[in-house]
């Protein structure tokens, strides 16, 4: 018999739990759709597109009569399969070829159409070719074919990795990933913030192999259960809050779980495909957009709702001491911890917090200058102090929402969480720099960049170039970009992705910026051309190049900038004033010198791009 759940009551309190926590709950829901999971079908509007096969006609001669057939005249529609069949069909070396065609093609296609989709230069622009030809596949099917003997086997090898690869992602990642999404909406629930690090929680317990099994033995029962009809329909909601019953206890026996969850939905499978039913006015909605509604508000809302189910459905569990409930413990999703306990688990994070209040803070224009660029200009003994409280609360930091009651306290699961052991924390990246660490750090960048691009066209060419407009062992782009970084995004530190982001944005503007002016002051010279990249602008900036810079930026943030701070630190004042001016004025002379007499050459602004002997042929024939 049902018993009583107000449907009504359960999807408001799940849209407030939504509209709280919007963002990450659409972007939890996203990928478990991209990842096949749930609400797959929500991405209409991204599959949707047309298709067109390119053909012309063409007169043959066939048994000596003249005859018009259509041919293909374009490789868009080859697929890694079809390379797979030629090699098998013939040979290795006829898969090698046609790959290519395709590659030929497609980088003949980034020149004459859109330049900012090079695909002639660059890392990224061999990957793609390497990935969309599907040269790859011929590469490691010669491989394989080399320790086998035979093309065949290698394919036969190939196909057996792929469907190990294939298994172990959908195992360990599509088959868990449905446990991750319900326990982001069961913290969303009674508390205010929500984390993205909480998506890798079964992997501070350790217990993300654990999850991935119970899930994989669900599955196996229900797939056996649904070779017949009504095991499939009926079995759906018997089994329908093991998810939610592994993402409160992921350390539960498979058994167990499955067991419960049949009990907990024992009366109220009906109940249950009706609350599916009532979400029918959203879904229709959203295929008028092609599932974008869908994905927007319509998916999370009704996760949200059946999240709230299953805390209804967990309460009924409990009161009535249903067998296996006293398996659930997490009751902390469920009521705010007591605050006398909070104050007894986190007492070394509360004395930290309190000792950072109660110290002296920098006033005035420091504060001003401090808070939002993170600029000391002379760093005082209060400051080191002061410094020294602000380590503490970095180490600290993802633990003050616990403390205040507005995320959940991870202190207090029932299963010990690993203690978070990050350098960057160590070392304090929320630190204030004074204006000679900041030199310090802008010359030792710009030093590490010129070393970097000498490195990398000795290793290319096999030549010593003294790259860069200046003469000295220095390209200041990376000197500035450091300093910018630290200054400009000091209010991002905190938010990694935030940070990685903003660097991309603020080094593509400093690079693109920078190669403009250079070529305006020096009559169209350029020391730099990305035309041929892959997803370049003008050929000033590339992708390439600006994923390096904001991974090169996050380093720079949370790594090196601090051990640079260390190290200047410990030098006597007086002593590195003397030093950082002497290499400034030294620098400065350079750049004086390099604006009327710049270091130019081979290698140097000499930027001759790749280009296919076809397309130069095709270019003289125009010029004839």
């Amino acid at each position: 018999m049902e018993t009583s759940i107000n449907r009504k009551e359960l999807k408001k309190k799940g849209k407030i739990s939504f509209k709280k926590h919007y963002v990450i709950f659409v972007m939890v829901c996203l990928i478990g759709a991209f990842l096949g999971v749930e609400f797959s079908g929500s991405l209409t509007f991204y599959s949707f597109q047309n298709t067109e096969q390119t053909t012309e006609q063409m007169e043959v001669g066939v048994d000596g009569r003249q005859e018009n057939i259509n041919i293909k005249t374009s490789y868009e529609g080859v697929s890694w399969s079809d390379v797979l069949r030629t090699i098998s069909e013939k040979d290795t070396e006829a898969g090698r070829e046609l790959s290519e065609e395709v590659e030929k093609e497609e980088i003949e296609k980034s020149e004459t159409g859109n330049p900012a989709l090079g695909r002639t230069r660059g890392v990224l622009a061999k990957f793609v070719n390497d990935f969309s030809s599907g040269s790859i596949l011929v590469t490691i099917v010669s491989a394989l074919a080399s320790l086998t003997g035979s093309a065949n086997a290698g394919i036969l090898v190939l196909i057996l990795l792929a469907m190990v690869f294939a298994f172990g992602f959908w195992f360990l990642i599509t088959n868990v990933f449905g446990v991750i999404m319900r326990r982001m909406f069961l913290e969303g629930m009674n508390y205010e913030q929500l984390t993205t690090d909480r998506l890798v929680f079964l992997l501070r317990i350790r217990k993300w192999l654990k999850a991935s099994w119970t899930m994989f033995v669900e599955f196996v029962y229900y797939s056996l259960w649904s070779l017949t009809i009504i095991g499939a329909v009926i079995k759906r909601y018997s089994y329908f809050l093991v998810p939610y019953i592994v993402a409160e206890n992921p350390n539960m026996k498979a058994n167990e779980a499955i067991s419960l969850s049949r009990k907990m939905m024992k009366g109220h499978k009906w109940q249950c495909f009706v609350m599916e039913l009532s979400f029918i006015g959203w879904d229709i909605l959203g295929l008028f957009t092609l599932g974008l509604f869908n994905v927007l508000y319509t998916n999370p809302y009704k996760m949200a709702s059946f999240t709230e189910y299953y805390a209804a459905l967990r309460r009924q569990a409990v009161d009535k001491k249903l067998a296996g409930t006293e398996l659930l413990m997490d009751k902390y999703l469920y009521e705010k911890a007591d605050h006398a306990l909070i104050q007894e688990r986190y007492a070394d994070v509360i004395s930290a917090m309190q000792d950072v209040d109660e110290e002296e803070k920098p006033g005035g224009w420091r504060a001003f200058l401090a808070n939002n660029f993170g600029i000391l200009l002379m760093r005082r003994k209060e400051d080191r102090l002061y410094e020294k409280q602000q380590a503490e609360r970095v180490r600290y930091r993802t633990l003050f929402d616990d403390v205040e009651g507005l995320a959940y306290p991870v202190r207090l699961y029932p299963i010990p969480q690993e203690e978070r052991r990050m350098l960057v924390q160590s070392l304090n990246y929320m630190r204030h720099y004074s204006v000679w660490s900041l030199i310090a750090v802008f010359l030792s960048m710009s030093v590490f960049g010129w070393l970097w691009e000498v490195s990398l066209h000795l290793i290319e060419n096999g030549v010593f170039v003294n790259r860069g407009a200046l003469h000295g062992p220095w390209l200041p782009i990376y000197g500035s970009g450091a300093v910018l970084i630290l200054t400009l995004l000091y209010r991002f530190r905190k938010k990694p992705g935030l940070e990685f982001a903003s660097t991309v944005v603020v080094c593509g503007i400093l690079e693109y910026m920078t190669s403009w002016v250079m070529e305006i002051v020096n009559d169209g010279t350029k020391w730099w051309d990305y035309s041929g990249y892959f997803l370049n602008l003008n050929g000033r900036i590339c992708a390439e190049g600006l994923l390096v810079f904001g991974i090169g930026g996050l380093a720079i943030t949370y790594v090196i900038a601090p051990i640079v701070d260390n190290l200047v630190s410990k030098i006597n004042e007086k002593v590195l004033m003397i030093i950082l001016s002497a290499l400034m004025l030294i620098f400065g002379a350079d750049a004086v010198y390099s604006h009327f007499h710049p270091n130019t050459g081979q290698g140097i602004t000499d930027t001759t791009m790749y280009v296919l002997p076809e397309t130069i042929e095709k270019k003289k024939e125009q010029f004839i």
